[in-house]
């Protein structure tokens, strides 16, 4: 087995493959684990920013056989999330089937089956199986507006703080997006002391939700449940949150064009503070760039020094030929965000937006790919894979806005749920049919 990655989704199914006692080999770019936590990471895959604090409480966080220390806060910052990976490695021995600085450059699919890797520092490889467990917040998307910009924009990508990699004190900046980067930035460069005037653009607009509800995480309240009609939960979500955080408008920012988790909210305690108090002007969508003048869809306009583009990233598979396997658009159709129908020697894992986050809906995942591998569970036909596809991107994305940072949401709570009870007793009868023992 070889597997591309070891930041959080790559670390995960290497511990599970070892716990199967299966034989693999780790590919990983960089001189050390983490992936997108690695402040500062030497591959250029990290989008961590030196302030930066997940938005998902530790609560949810933990792995199941691994949880997070209990002096950790409740929101942790970047370096103990790198920390807490570091740990996992070391507890689980992961470091000693990774080969460090040593990435797959090139994967071919052999024709009976089987992979060719060119890695970089060991050159050609063979693999009965491939796990793609690369990342997905690492290649920066930037949008389509029509015109220039004359004066220097970036990606919140490259981001570190109001020094690095820019002097950003003293200017005109513009914050495009309304995500947890866009607001964790557009507070941070919003400060007085900097003397920065900043404006915050958003084209669809977002529903900010608290990190605290009662004295506690708010998402420790959130769990969706299986045994009860989608469209009731979300509609009681709906109107429980202007109750608990009022309406965007009430704080400056357009509304929304879409209803509360009909896209994913965005996490801020202080933006609305922020807005409130005049240090953040919020805008509509980009109508044209024109040298230092910005117009908006509104019909006016302001000049900028600087635009932080916080605009998502592209799902990239630089490893794979285009003609093989792409994913334009961010779109990419898998089973059970897993599998590639007709392709029988290749999974991925951690490709999904997962509500409240990742780290357990990838270790979830990495079960069900270890029960494959080990021939326990077998995956239906390839005309199945694309109906049940077409099913469970109705019941995750139908009432998604239609835009590529949602064509991966996934409701964590409800996808464990029918891996657990469904499609893995399915998995291992399917099996069971073919002679394997269950």
């Amino acid at each position: 087995m070889a597997v591309i990655g070891a930041g959080i989704s790559g670390l995960t199914t290497s511990k599970m493959l070892a716990d199967y006692g299966l034989d693999y080999a780790t590919f990983e770019s960089s001189d050390r684990v983490g992936g997108n936590w690695a402040f500062g990471n030497p591959n250029g895959h990290s989008s961590a920013y030196r302030s930066l604090h997940i938005d998902t409480s530790k609560h949810q966080l933990s792995f199941r056989d691994f949880p997070m220390p209990d002096d950790y806060p409740d929101f942790p910052h970047h370096t103990q999330i790198k920390a807490y990976l570091d740990s996992y490695a070391d507890a689980f021995d992961l470091r000693s089937r990774i080969e460090f600085e040593n990435g797959v450059a090139h994967a071919e699919r052999l024709p009976d089956g089987g992979w060719e890797l060119e890695t970089q520092r060991t050159g050609t490889r063979r693999a009965d199986v491939l796990v793609v467990a690369n990342g997905h917040h690492w290649d920066p998307r930037y949008p389509g507006f029509p015109g220039e910009f004359s004066g220097t924009a970036l990606h919140s990508h490259h981001y570190i703080d109001p020094r690095t990699p820019l002097d950003l004190s003293g200017k005109r900046i513009l914050v495009v997006g309304l995500g947890n980067s866009a607001a964790d930035i557009t507070v941070e460069l919003s400060s007085r002391a900097l003397g920065n005037e900043v404006t915050l653009s958003t084209r669809s607009g977002a529903w900010i939700v608290p990190k605290y509800f009662g004295g506690k995480p708010a998402d420790k309240y959130y769990r969706t449940s299986p045994h009860i009609p989608l469209k009731w939960q979300r509609k009681f979500m709906a109107a429980m949150q202007p109750l608990t955080a009022g309406r965007p408008e009430d704080y400056g920012l357009p509304t929304p064009n879409h209803g509360f988790f009909e896209a994913h909210p965005t996490q801020s305690v202080e933006l609305p503070l922020r807005l409130g108090s005049g240090d953040v002007v919020a805008k509509g969508d980009v109508a044209l760039l024109d040298g230092e003048t910005v117009h908006f869809a509104d019909g006016t306009s302001k000049d900028f020094d600087v635009i932080v583009y916080a605009t998502g990233y592209n799902i990239t598979f630089p490893f794979f030929d285009p003609g093989f396997l792409s994913a334009p658009d961010n779109q990419i159709r898998l089973f059970k965000r897993i599998f590639k129908p007709g392709i029988d020697d290749l999974a991925f894992v951690g490709f999904a937006q997962a509500t409240p986050t990742l780290f357990p809906f990838v270790e979830c995942q990495t079960r069900l790919v270890a029960a494959w591998l080990t021939g326990h569970y077998a995956p239906p036909s390839a005309e199945e894979m694309e109906r049940v596809i077409d099913a469970d991107h109705a019941k995750y994305l139908g009432h998604m806005l239609k835009t590529p940072r949602h064509t991966q949401q996934v409701d964590y709570f409800l996808y464990e749920h029918d891996l657990r009870t469904q499609e893995i007793p399915a998995g291992v009868r399917r099996a069971a049919r073919a002679g394997v023992p269950a």
